[in-house]
């Protein structure tokens, strides 16, 4: 049995195709196929509003390679969710109706806490340690998802209009960024020795480069330096040198912004990176849907 978790975010579009693994009624997944495309929605819809007809077009294209693929891979289940770019451009509704109508793919646009909540159903509390305290970082294209987990409970959420391409497009709002500030103070503020944990792709590649073990701490002093190392190289430089990707090159530095900045706030020492993220909580909803 395969299951598939479509996710158009603002910088990259992802389908993952996982197996469905039933263990004497203990129910898990394993990952088959991810297939990325960097189509960089969030482009059109913070600068103008509107996806454009090109990008509009690349889209629908890759809406109809996905159902293919998810034809051929004899998928049972799906689910497919539009973020922050979706949501902010007037034409997104639009463009999920076109994609129901041509395709066959039911495309829903969430909100932003909707968001969090997916992100969250990976179940990454049971993999914490109930004493200690948690802010759970998730830094996307276009929105930042926090939450506070305190005796493996969550206990806050909010989602901000800050990430790495609304930064890159000058789209970021000061008021944004003191509301996360003053949100962060508030609700980390009885939480001692709290610990970060962060996901997205840009930490995904940051705890590459900083070459620390499995499983081990990405610590606040490492990602500054992570930062300072990346910053002196030119975007060209970033991709021909360090081998970067073109689409992660740009936005890996504006994640360590936003990384850093929610680190310093909550005071924060070391974050850990589990392999976890969208994709991981659709197939988590899916499964739980179908095995109640």
């Amino acid at each position: 049995m395969k299951y598939a978790a479509i996710d158009i975010g603002s910088n990259a579009v992802r389908l993952l195709i996982a197996d469905i693994i039933d263990n004497d009624g203990t129910i898990s997944f394993k990952k088959n196929t991810l297939v990325r495309v960097p189509l960089r929605l969030g482009d059109d819809a913070f600068l103008e509003k509107k996806i454009s007809e090109k990008k509009a077009t690349d889209l629908y294209k890759t809406m109809l390679a996905f159902k293919n693929l998810m034809d051929v891979y004899k998928v049972e289940d799906y689910m497919a969710c539009a973020t922050s770019a979706m949501r902010e451009a007037v034409n997104g509704e639009e463009l999920t109706t076109k994609v129901k109508e041509e395709i066959g793919l039911d495309l829903e646009v969430i909100g932003g806490q909707k968001e969090a909540s997916i992100i969250y159903a990976s179940h990454i509390e049971q993999t914490l340690d109930r004493k200690k305290n948690y802010l759970y970082i998730d830094v996307g294209g276009g929105s930042t998802e926090l939450s506070v987990f305190s005796h493996g409970q969550m206990e806050a959420s909010k989602s901000f209009n800050l990430g790495t391409i609304r930064i890159l497009d000058n789209q970021d709002r000061e008021e944004e960024w003191q509301d996360m500030q003053t949100w962060i103070k508030e609700n980390c503020k009885d939480t001692r020795d709290l610990i970060g944990i962060g996901t997205g792709g840009n930490i995904n590649k940051l705890f590459k480069l900083s070459d620390e073990k499995e499983g081990a701490p990405l610590s606040f002093t490492k990602l500054k330096n992570l930062e300072n190392y990346l910053s002196s190289y030119s975007l060209k430089d970033r991709i021909n040198v360090l081998g970067l990707n073109q689409d992660r090159a740009d936005v890996i530095i504006p994640a360590c912004d936003i990384f850093l900045k929610v680190m310093k706030w909550g005071n924060i020492k070391n974050i850990y990176v589990p392999r976890v993220g969208m994709v991981d909580g659709i197939i988590q909803l899916l499964i739980e849907k179908n095995f109640k």
